[in-house]
Parts: structure tokens; C-alpha cells; sequence
């Protein structure tokens, strides 16, 4: 038998009692509660041990044993279960393998033990460290008053008990959690840093990341220019480097209990650490999921709108966020979309109080509030703010979209609809702007912007769709310019730009005026063309309008 040690003291545990239902709770790891009673459930846990037959039978008295290398259902199985029950284990967590849910459940019930089953696919090493950080966890919580993983109160709390400014960094220079206690000083760095939710320099290429994960306690870091000095703490789980905590100095007075305090909560924020990177994968998923059920399916929106919290009273919107570049399968590209997603959730946290977006098919989503009389002002400043602190995250443009005001959130199909329109549409003036020239197309706008090109390239889409293309004056055009190398459509869209003027449509095409009156006459001729008809006008500026758009 392999005792994994928990690493909390006596002390930190005295007068907090942690039960079977409280790490399970902890784990979020899929587990299969195989015989889930209010007895087992409630069993006292003081351990997590790896289990090897091959070891001494050693005291498992309210331990969790992970059956590493042993199936359900097989001899040694049956005998560890045997074993255990005897001895007062709390739980038993093996692999099916293909054992029946029915056969694990029948031997948890003859030997009165819990057992707890993990899905095949999960990573042993990952489990003991949840499982370690459950156990541990469960008395933290009567201890720190933090909820594990919750790393925006454990920063908030360790803030306080610092007097500095706290920000929590993973290994990758992700900023996990940063607190938002008043009145304590930061610079332009920490605000940078907490809107963009990432390190302006990578940690691997920062000289001052290397000082702090190479030291085994808190230390200060020297501030450079305008920065504020810093105290700093790496933080370990098992020898493996979760991250760091960051403090602005609190002084010198206060400096020397800062960096103390710092090195006394360093086990506990591993554990917090440890469990929020278990965590966030689940949470991020389940948001998208709900936040993708309310822009797809309306008949269970009201349900998922409830899950969420969300007070749709005043109504709400749909803003859509992308990065333009040329890529979007490497791994950087990854990268800066979750940074974008952390910075829509920041940014929308700050502004609305709210943070329901997701990542949903390359795109950021975010839904808004109507807050007010006027809502709209409110969304188009939070898009441009958005779009104001993108270079933190990207080289590459961003581009923002806001859909209408939904009403109802059965009506969120509709804004996320117009929000992707206007997104494409936006992408695609983005692509047309050389980014050499220095000119910019603008990067975030609301639907009501871009209206009148949306609406019409929906009409051009119905004359496609419809046929109604097919056999009328523009195509014959056309049709004659790709055989002849003539520009008939170029002389009628410039005819047309300047509403049949011809001095306006010769400085525009730089020829002389009896250049374009002769063109005028060859198309108004060889296309038996009534360009004085304005219905007929009408429907030829239509057509290319259209096609330009569709184009773009």
C-alpha cells in the first residue's frame, strides 16, 4: 500500500470533518457513484491512497482507495473490496473496463462499500490529484472560507490579508484571477494585465517569472519605471508548477508580513489551483451550452435562461466576436480566441456586471443587457473598448458585432443572426483594407450600422435563389464582357454611380466626355438597354449593387 500524502496539518484540520459526498462533490471528475446511500455518502474521509497488491496491507481507516491496474469484477477486485470494508475505507475508485454497471454495483452492495467509478479514459495522475485535493479541499473550505477553485475570492483574499493588490497567473502568463478590493493601488500594468486576462510577456521569456520559480519562498520583485515593486510566490502541487501569485507591495512597513503571509497560504493555493483547472473546463462548457441553447433552440430558452440567471426584463443582445486572420488552426490561434474569451467576460463583467459569453465555433458570443433608456450607446462603447485593448491579445484585427434588441430570449435566434451577419460583413471590409495602406475599416459597430448593405445583400440572395438572374440584362452583359474583353458592366455601373451624368462619369472614369457618351450609346445599342425607364434603371442598379456587395 502507497500512501499519497495530503500535506495538511493537524491543525488545519482540527474541527473540520470531511465526508465522502463532499469530495465527490470536489472531484468533478464524471465519477459513478456505483451505490450512492446515505450512509456511504456520509462516511468520514481523512486520505487518498494508491492501491498495489504486491505492498503491505497498511491502515486505510477512512481513506479513499484508488485501485490503480485492478478491472471490476475481477478476483483481485472483489478481494480489495473485501479488504477494505473490513478495514473501514471510505471508497473504493476503480476503472469499468467493460464490467457492467450492474456487477460493480452487486459487489459494492455485498461488501457495504462505496464504489465510486471512473470513466476509462481519464489520466490516474490527474485523478489522485483531485482526489488529493478533495480531501484536502473539503477542511480547507471550513478553514479558508474560500470556495475551492474560486480563485477571484482566494485573490480577493489574499489582498486583504497582504494589503496588496492580488493577481493569480498560470504557468502560460493566463491570468486565472485577480481581486477587486477598493482602494488599493495599482499601475498600467496590472490594468492591462486584468482586462486582457494575459501576461503582456510570456513567463517562459520573463526575467522576473524565472526569479520567482526559481525561488522556494515569497520574494520582491523591484519595480522598473512607472511599475509598482511586486511580491511574488510560485505555486506547487506534487513538485508540478501551477503558477503564481502576484501583489502589488504594500510598503515597507507591511512588506515583511506580506511575503510571510504569502509563504503560509502557498499549500492552499495549490489547492485552490489545482481544483480550478479542473473546474473551468466543466464551467466553460456548460455556459456554452446553455448560451448555445438559448441562440438555437427557442422552445428551451426560457429553461436555459433560468440556469443562467439572467434577467431578460428589458430584453437582451447578441454581440459577436472574431479575430481576422489568415489561420485559424494553429495552436497561437487557439490561444488568442480563449484570450479574447476572457477578455469579452472581463470587459462585460466591468460593464454590465454580467459575464454570459461563450466560445461557440470560432466565434466569442456575449449577451447584453438593455440597461436604461438607452442601451445601444452602452453596447457600442462596451464593443469599442473591447476593440481598443484587442493588440493585447492579438497582431492580428479584431472585429465586434452587435445584433438587436431581443425582446424576449425566444427572440435571441434573431439578434445572434443579425450580430453574425454584421460580423461577416465587417470581416469582410477588414479583408478588403490593406493593412500596409494604414487605413481601417471600422472594427466593432451594432446592426443598425450596417442596415442598409445587410438588407440588400439578403435581396440579392433572393434573386439568386429565385432565378431571377438568370436570363436579364446583366447577365447578357456580362456574358459578352467575358467573351468580347469588352467592359460594358463597368461603363453601366459608372453610369449609374453618377445618376446618368456624364461630366461626373468621365472625370470618374478619367476619359473624355464624347468617350463615354460614345460607350453609353454602344450599350444602350448592343443591349437594346431603355436606361431612361426608371423602373428599369431601378432593377439594373439593384443587380450590381448586389453582386458588388456579395463580393465583398
Amino acid at each position: 500500500m502507497k500512501i499519497e500524502e495530503s500535506g495538511l496539518t493537524e491543525g488545519d484540520l482540527q474541527g473540520a470533518v470531511v465526508r465522502l459526498s463532499d469530495c465527490i462533490q470536489l472531484m468533478q471528475a464524471d465519477l459513478v457513484h456505483a451505490n450512492p446511500t446515505p450512509e456511504n455518502l456520509g462516511h468520514p474521509v481523512s486520505d487518498v491512497l494508491m492501491y498495489d497488491p504486491l505492498d503491505e496491507w497498511m491502515n486505510v481507516d477512512d481513506r479513499i482507495i484508488l485501485a490503480v491496474g485492478l478491472t471490476g469484477g475481477s478476483a483481485d477486485f472483489d478481494q480489495l473490496l473485501h479488504r477494505a470494508s473490513n478495514s473501514n475505507a471510505a471508497a473504493v475508485i476503480v476503472k469499468a473496463h467493460g464490467t457492467p454497471l450492474e456487477q460493480l454495483r452487486s459487489a459494492a452492495d455485498r461488501h457495504s462499500l462505496a464504489v465510486l467509478v471512473a470513466p476509462d479514459n481519464v489520466d490516474w495522475t490527474r485523478l489522485v490529484a483531485l482526489a488529493r485535493a478533495s480531501v484536502m479541499g473539503a477542511a480547507a473550505d471550513s478553514v479558508s472560507g474560500v470556495r475551492l477553485g474560486d480563485l477571484y475570492a482566494f485573490a480577493n483574499a489574499a489582498a486583504s490579508i497582504t494589503n496588496g493588490a492580488a493577481s493569480i497567473v498560470d504557468p502560460l502568463g493566463r491570468v486565472l484571477g485577480y481581486s477587486t478590493l477598493p482602494g488599493q493601488p495599482v499601475d498600467e500594468l496590472r490594468r492591462v494585465t486584468t482586462l486582457s486576462l494575459q501576461e503582456v510577456k510570456p513567463p517562459a521569456f520573463d526575467s522576473d517569472f524565472k526569479i520567482v520559480y526559481a525561488s522556494a519562498g515569497a520574494v520582491l520583485i523591484p519595480g522598473i519605471g512607472d511599475e509598482m515593486p511586486r511580491l511574488a510566490l510560485a505555486v506547487r502541487a506534487g513538485g508540478e508548477l501551477l503558477g503564481s501569485i502576484w501583489i502589488i507591495d504594500p510598503g515597507n512597513d507591511k512588506r515583511e508580513a506580506a511575503l510571510n503571509a504569502l509563504d503560509r497560504m502557498a499549500p492552499l493555493a495549490g489547492l485552490h489551483m489545482l481544483h480550478a483547472r479542473s473546474a473551468s473546463d466543466f464551467g466553460e462548457r456548460r455556459n456554452g451550452d446553455l448560451i448555445r441553447t438559448l441562440m438555437d433552440d427557442p422552445a428551451h430558452a426560457s429553461f436555459a435562461a433560468a440556469q443562467l440567471g439572467l434577467d431578460a426584463a428589458r430584453g437582451l443582445a447578441v454581440a459577436a466576436f472574431s479575430i481576422v486572420r489568415p489561420e485559424t488552426g494553429s495552436l497561437e490561434s487557439v490561444r488568442e480566441i480563449q484570450r479574447l474569451l476572457h477578455l469579452v467576460t472581463t470587459v462585460c463583467k466591468i460593464h454590465f456586471n454580467t459575464s454570459h459569453s461563450a466560445l461557440i465555433d470560432s466565434v466569442v458570443y456575449a449577451l447584453l443587457p438593455c440597461e436604461g433608456n438607452a442601451p445601444r450607446p452602452a453596447h457600442r462603447r462596451l464593443v469599442q473598448e473591447i476593440g481598443a485593448y484587442a493588440h493585447t491579445i492579438s497582431s492580428h484585427p479584431l472585429v465586434a458585432a452587435v445584433g438587436g434588441i431581443a425582446p424576449r430570449v425566444e427572440d435571441l435566434p434573431g439578434s445572434r443572426t443579425e450580430a453574425l451577419q454584421t460580423l461577416q460583413y465587417m470581416v469582410r471590409l477588414q479583408a478588403e483594407t490593406p493593412r500596409s495602406s494604414g487605413a481601417q475599416s471600422p472594427a466593432a459597430g451594432l446592426f443598425e450600422d450596417y442596415r442598409v448593405p445587410l438588407s440588400l445583400l439578403k435581396i440579392g440572395a433572393f434573386i439568386a435563389e429565385t432565378g431571377l438572374s438568370d436570363v436579364d440584362d446583366i447577365s447578357r452583359i456580362q456574358a459578352h464582357d467575358a467573351l468580347q474583353q469588352t467592359e460594358y458592366l463597368d461603363t453601366l455601373r459608372a453610369y449609374l454611380a453618377s445618376n446618368g451624368s456624364m461630366s461626373a462619369m468621365a472625370e470618374h472614369l478619367h476619359v473624355h466626355n464624347n468617350t463615354v457618351r460614345y460607350r453609353v450609346a454602344r450599350l444602350v445599342k448592343d443591349f437594346n438597354l431603355d436606361l431612361d425607364d426608371p423602373q428599369k434603371r431601378l432593377w439594373l442598379w439593384l443587380r450590381l449593387t448586389t453582386m458588388d456587395l456579395a463580393r465583398q
